[in-house]
């Protein structure tokens, strides 16, 4: 069975009503090189979804694809459709701002601003035109209390954000991003940089957050895949050698619900990949 079908297929199975994102034949460019070739896939609303596979398979591109983070790079550009809330993201008159609004997005390493913890969190709904001094005490703790972190920096919310612990600090980063009220948020690799500890409070916050929040990871963690991830969707690197020169791209292979893909992969590259037989 062709991805295509599967992804079809996988389509079909989940309701039009519980998808939160759909990409439809998604490539990535990078001026003339194509980094990721044709993907078709579909989020599905409330649930965790997992991406894993080799570095450069392009796991990370197709995250930044969902809230037009590749605009940002110079001569990246999208063909193909990314379907959200009946839309399609990439048409002309979408602004990308407010897709990020909607979109949100935790960056690998903590990324807080050089501002105080309640300026970090503030900092969103500020922009969005909200001054009320007692709107934003409301927001910054809903977010904190939302982010499992409200009960160890409540007191002390005029210390900077710098000051805080990995961990800390990327809670208060996912803190930040759900001040303002997305319903997607993407994660790239956001436990790579803490330690065990660290990550497994991110874990079982991601499993609290996902009961409001459609949430995507990259990782490399494919334990962390098993424990934290709903569905999971297989990337990998296709190569192939032009007038001596090998040209590499990523494609999905294989996407399902985790249970599925490590159990009883459809595709032997999955099963070669998960079983430690390559990548």
């Amino acid at each position: 069975m062709s991805v295509e079908q599967q992804t079809i297929g996988m389509a079909m199975d989940i309701p039009h009503n519980q998808i939160a994102i759909e990409a439809k034949n998604v490539s990535v460019y990078y001026g003339d090189y194509r980094a990721v070739k044709d993907v078709s896939m579909v989020i599905p609303r409330h649930k965790i979804t997992a991406f894993i596979g080799p570095s450069g398979c392009g796991k990370s591109t197709m995250l930044r694809v969902f809230n037009r983070m590749n605009d940002l790079i110079d001569g990246a550009r999208v063909e193909g459709e990314v379907i959200y809330n009946g839309q399609n993201l990439y048409d002309h008159h979408i602004d990308p701002v407010e897709v990020r609004r909607r979109i949100g997005m935790v960056f690998q390493k903590p990324n807080p601003f050089p501002k105080s913890i309640f300026d970090n969190i503030a900092y969103g709904p500020r922009l969005l035109g909200i001054r009320d001094k007692q709107t934003l005490n409301e927001i910054v703790e809903r977010s904190l209390k939302g982010a499992a972190l409200w009960e160890e920096v409540k007191t002390n919310l005029k210390k900077s954000g710098l000051a805080l612990s990995g961990g800390q600090q990327q809670r208060l980063c996912i803190a930040r991003t759900i001040a303002i009220e997305p319903d997607v948020i993407l994660m790239d690799e956001p436990c790579s940089a803490l330690d065990p500890i660290a990550t497994q409070r991110i874990e079982e916050l991601m499993r609290e957050l996902v009961e409001h929040y459609t949430i995507v990871i990259v990782t490399h963690n494919m334990q962390q895949a098993v424990r934290i991830s709903d569905y999971t969707a297989f990337f990998n690197i296709r190569k192939i050698t032009v007038d001596h020169r090998e040209i590499r791209w990523g494609e999905l292979v294989e996407f399902a619900p985790t249970e599925d893909v490590f159990n009883s992969p459809r595709e032997q590259e999955t099963a070669d990949y998960i079983s430690g037989r390559f990548g």
